[in-house]
């Protein structure tokens, strides 16, 4: 009953959002898709059935003999019954056309994989799905002490890679931080450069230990049908330098449309923390990082970077696509940099989104030691550089001290420097023992962590591929599933992740 309530709220503030914002036809899609998936957990008919149309046929092939369900047959093998134990459910992938559509979805059991393909058509009531073939099979029980995590280079020739989007299983974008931003073929290994970019981008000059250069790539949520892509890097003007967001439209190898969604004013000299993380919430909206850009706190003002409302640096920020406002953001006053979400950043990179309960969570890099993984919340002040896990790099650094500011602890801190970068909750079967564990790379003594998550607490972490260490910087799952790493290397690489228990 507590997660069926759970379920509603969060239905209902999707709606409330939707009144605000017109939703996409994905996100209607979605949350067809989404009342199947509950009443499936629960055998609750009515929002089962409230997602197929009344033609709806059920479809598969087993044991010999081809099977057809009316949707009424269908509707009558669900009796209600307790949530299935380690329930994953995911959306693979979505594609449409006009008022047509196709989804692939997976719903995980303790024991079973199910894989369903919707045929779905939107309606005067709406999306609907049209009919369904599906199939599922048992999963081979693997213990997470028995995965066998080996890793297989992809690719390589890549310049310092920052981040990668993947078009389809085979192909994807991967963004260079010295370098450009190029469409890899994971088949053949070609890469092609991109055209276009806009020409204010910064180079990396010092190399190592420069954060300059080409940070984020990122897909929109409807990318098949407008072709919209999201960016982030240091732009140039003069001799100074900032964090720059901006929206494009892929056109084949080219970038078209080009709109600036936000820069991080004041342009400076400095030439860290940019920040640069991008991803989009649940409710389709846009949210990035931005970095203070102090290497040292000595130079923090009276006020700190991080601290002062009306500084676009040092913050977390959530927009609509298009670059607008979102009417529901939290109210930080007249004076505040605009589509302010969160403040008190030091230098956070890596933000992502835990599908299956809808939280955001991003990791932050500390001094000396401080290295956070914090939940995203709306308001949220995590306290730099009043408060830290760590040391700061000026010993006399002494911050003002605001009695009634109250701050968000981290949900997670090392004790040592991890420096980390890019984040993901893994969903899949090929690594059945980490399903809804958090993958974090890090850039120090070249780490991978997973971290066993149970809501917004961190129970334990391990450290993986000691025997092996590269610098991370991003992991990600493919459309299919498939886990990928990207390394900072001069001689960047794509690392595949294979679990050679199931091999």
């Amino acid at each position: 009953m507590k997660k069926l309530s759970l379920f509603i709220g969060l239905f209902t503030a999707y709606t409330a959002a939707f009144s605000q914002n017109p939703p996409t036809e994905r996100q209607l899609i979605e949350t067809t898709i989404q009342w199947y998936f509950e009443g499936w957990a629960t055998g609750d008919t009515t929002q089962v059935g409230k997602a197929m149309h009344a033609s709806c046929h059920l479809k598969n092939y087993r044991d010999g003999k081809f099977i057809d369900y009316s949707r009424s047959q269908y509707l009558g093998l669900f009796k209600p019954h307790p949530r299935p134990k380690n329930l994953i459910t995911r959306i693979v992938s979505v594609d449409i056309t006009n008022n047509m559509a196709s989804a692939k979805v997976e719903i995980s059991t303790e024991r079973d994989l199910f894989t369903d393909y919707f045929n779905l058509m939107k309606t005067a009531d709406g999306w609907v799905i049209a009919d369904k073939v599906s199939t599922h099979s048992s999963h081979r029980t693997v213990e997470s002490q028995a995965i066998r995590a080996e890793k297989e280079i992809i690719l390589d020739g890549l310049k310092r890679p920052w981040s990668i989007a993947f078009l389809t299983d085979e192909e994807a974008l991967v963004s260079e931080k010295e370098g450009e931003l190029v469409r890899i073929n994971l088949r053949t290994k070609a890469k092609i450069a991109i055209s276009g970019f806009p020409t204010d981008r910064a180079d990396s000059l010092l190399g190592f230990g420069d954060n300059t250069g080409l940070f984020e790539v990122v897909l929109d949520p409807n990318f098949k049908n407008n072709h919209f892509i999201y960016l982030s890097y240091a732009a140039q003007k003069g001799s100074l330098k900032t964090t720059k967001i901006i929206r494009a439209v892929l056109d084949q190898n080219s970038l078209q449309q080009i709109k600036p969604l936000f820069v991080a004013d004041p342009y400076t000299s400095e030439r860290y923390h940019y920040g640069g993380g991008i991803v989009f919430g649940n409710d389709g909206k846009l949210y990035f990082t931005i970095g203070e850009r102090l290497f040292n706190e000595k130079d923090q003002p009276a006020i700190p970077i991080a601290q002062n409302r009306a500084d676009r640096r040092g913050k977390i920020y959530r927009i609509n696509p298009d670059g607008t406002i979102p009417a529901d953001n939290p109210a930080f006053g007249d004076k505040a940099a605009p589509g302010l979400y969160a403040l008190g950043i030091r230098a956070a990179q890596g933000i992502t989104l835990n599908a299956s309960t809808g939280q955001l969570w991003f990791s932050e890099h500390g001094t000396h030691q401080g290295d956070e993984i914090n939940v995203l919340k709306a308001g949220a002040n995590y306290g730099w550089p009043v408060k830290t896990t760590g040391k700061y790099r000026y010993p006399d650094y002494a911050p003002p001290v605001d009695s009634a500011m109250r701050y968000t602890d981290p949900a997670w801190y090392w004790l040592q420097t991890v420096a980390p970068t890019g984040l993901h909750f893994y969903a899949g079967s090929e690594f059945r023992g980490w399903n809804g564990n958090l993958l974090v790379g890090g850039l120090s003594r070249g780490s991978l962590w997973r971290l066993v998550v149970e809501g917004e607490t961190i129970k334990s972490a391990e450290e993986l591929f000691t025997d092996s260490r590269v610098r991370i910087r991003k992991v990600v799952q493919s459309p299919a599933g498939n886990l990928y790493l990207l390394t900072d290397e001069v001689n960047g690489k794509l690392i595949r992740i294979k679990n050679a228990s199931v091999q």
